[in-house]
C-alpha cells in the first residue's frame, strides 16, 4: 500500500548490551518530541545483543525466582515497555528498532505492526524461504516463529521492533515459552537455508524489503 515519502535514517549499532540499545532508541527518541514537527529523522536501529531474556507490559508469569533461573543460565534479563510475553535476544540474530514518527505516514499503530511483519515475509522471500503471519504477531514458517515482534508506540513515536533469527543459538529459547505461545517452536534463516546465515548477508535484503513496504 503506497504512503507518503519519508527519509528513514540507517544506524548500525553492532554488537550492543540491551540497556544500550534502549538508551540509544531514547535518544532518537528525544530528539523526535523535541522537534515539535514531523520532520525529525526516522531512523532504523540495526544490532545485535548479548545473550538476554526481555519481557514485555504483560509481567504477570514472571516473580523474582523466574528471573533468577533464567540469570543463572549466564544471560541478563530485562523488563520492557514493549508488547507482548518473553523472547530471547543474543548473537545470530539481526534486531531493528525503528524510531518513527507515524504522523509521517499518516497511518496507525495496527497499521504499522501489519508493515513490519509484511516487511519480514518480503525479506524471507528474497531467501526463498515462506513465510507468513498467524494471530499471534510475528512471521512464522509453519508452527516455528522466525520473527518476533514487540513494539512501543508513544506520541506517534515507535520503539522496540523486531528480531529476526539468522543464525542464532535456538536452545536459548528452550529455556522459555517463547511470547508465551504454547505448542510452538522457533527457528532461523539458518535452518531454514541448511547452511549458516550471519546477520551481515541478511542486513541488505531487510533494507531492501524495509523500503519496499514503506516506501
Amino acid at each position: 500500500m503506497p504512503v507518503s515519502r519519508a527519509a528513514v535514517k540507517v544506524v548500525h549499532l553492532g554488537r550492543i548490551s540491551f540497556r544500550g540499545a534502549l538508551q540509544v532508541q531514547q535518544q532518537h527518541i528525544k530528539q523526535h518530541l523535541d522537534s515539535c514537527s514531523s520532520s525529525s529523522p526516522n531512523t532504523l536501529l540495526l544490532c545485535e545483543h548479548e545473550a538476554v531474556y526481555t519481557v514485555g507490559i504483560r509481567r504477570a508469569p514472571y516473580p523474582p525466582e523466574e528471573e533468577q533461573r533464567l540469570r543463572a543460565l549466564g544471560a541478563g534479563f530485562v523488563r520492557t515497555n514493549r508488547g507482548g510475553l518473553i523472547t530471547f535476544h543474543g548473537p545470530g540474530q539481526l534486531v531493528c528498532y525503528p524510531v518513527l514518527n507515524l504522523v509521517c505516514f499518516k497511518k496507525s499503530v495496527r497499521w504499522y505492526v501489519c508493515q513490519l511483519e509484511r516487511t519480514v515475509i518480503k525479506m524471507c522471500r528474497k531467501f526463498r524461504i515462506e513465510s507468513s503471519t498467524s494471530p499471534d504477531t510475528g512471521v512464522w514458517v509453519g508452527n516455528n516463529k522466525i520473527c518476533a515482534i514487540g513494539i512501543h508506540c508513544g506520541r506517534y513515536i515507535t520503539s522496540h521492533g523486531l528480531a529476526l533469527n539468522c543464525n542464532t543459538d535456538l536452545s536459548w529459547f528452550d529455556n522459555i515459552v517463547p511470547c508465551g505461545i504454547v505448542g510452538k517452536g522457533v527457528t532461523s534463516l539458518s535452518r531454514e537455508l541448511g547452511r549458516d546465515v550471519p546477520t551481515e548477508e541478511a542486513v541488505p535484503k531487510l533494507l531492501e524489503a524495509f523500503t519496499e513496504q514503506f516506501n
